[in-house]
């Protein structure tokens, strides 16, 4: 295992429309490492996996952004997709006409480049992701999120997952909406794409998944800054407490 941060934030500040959303944010992740960041709506945790991926809308005013030694700042969100940061968006879009076994191919031929498996490698990798997630192949032929109920969309994130492989995940709320049995299907595709050399980063408003998916860390954002940080005995605190007695 590396001694060095897959993810290293030092003073992050980042504004959208001249408006300062993250104040100061600080965070390091290391191999191996599961970090949960928890808080209330419009705290700044989806802006925080956001600027990570690069989204446009954000502007980073001050601060760094380290991920395996590099700027990451300076990279263009498909060059971040590329070295390894994958984001499971909080509300994945649909794209009717595009068939979800094609846009599984085509990413990761578009992620892992020369490293690409052959059709047989993806097909047998494609098989024991679906029955980790208890996907049918049914799915394949249906178009990406078109349709989807709330369950397989975050199930459809999660298959996107395995597949990628990333040295950094970030998942934004993946748990939302979903019912006992999705809920522990996510976590355990979440478990299986976890390994000593990749960290993750559950962005989440509840305790639940957490019960599922063990963070070493846990993280507690109000109004753009970390208040708190500790272990999982934190998350319990808030699920039982609630965020006041952090204000």
């Amino acid at each position: 295992m590396s001694n060095e941060p897959i993810l290293r934030i030092a003073d992050l500040h980042v504004c959208i429309d001249d408006t300062q959303i993250l104040k100061g944010v600080s965070l390091e992740i290391m191999p191996g490492e599961v970090h949960a960041l928890m808080g209330r709506n419009g705290s700044g945790k989806s802006t925080l996996a956001n600027v990570l991926m690069g989204h446009p809308a954000y502007e980073i005013t001050g601060g760094t952004i380290e991920f395996l030694g590099e700027d990451l700042a300076e990279m263009e969100p498909w060059e971040r997709a590329r070295a390894g940061v994958f984001l499971s968006f909080q509300y994945p879009q649909a794209v009717p006409g595009l068939q979800v076994g094609n846009f599984l191919r085509k990413t990761v031929q578009a992620l892992r480049g020369d490293d690409s498996p052959s059709a047989r490698e993806f097909r047998q990798e494609l098989n024991n992701a679906m029955s980790e997630l208890d996907v049918s192949k049914q799915f394949l032929g249906r178009y990406v999120n078109d349709g989807f109920s709330g369950g397989e969309k975050k199930r459809f994130e999660i298959l996107q997952l395995l597949l990628s492989k990333p040295k950094l995940a970030v998942l934004d709320e993946t748990d939302s909406g979903l019912d006992i049995d999705a809920l522990q299907t996510v976590a355990k595709g979440i478990n299986a794409s976890m390994g000593s050399e990749s960290g993750c980063l559950i962005i989440t408003h509840y305790q639940r998944i957490l019960d599922h998916v063990n963070p070493s860390h846990v993280h507690i954002m109000i109004d753009g800054e970390f208040v708190k940080s500790g272990g999982p005995e934190l998350a319990l605190a808030v699920e039982e407490k609630g965020y006041e007695w952090l204000s």
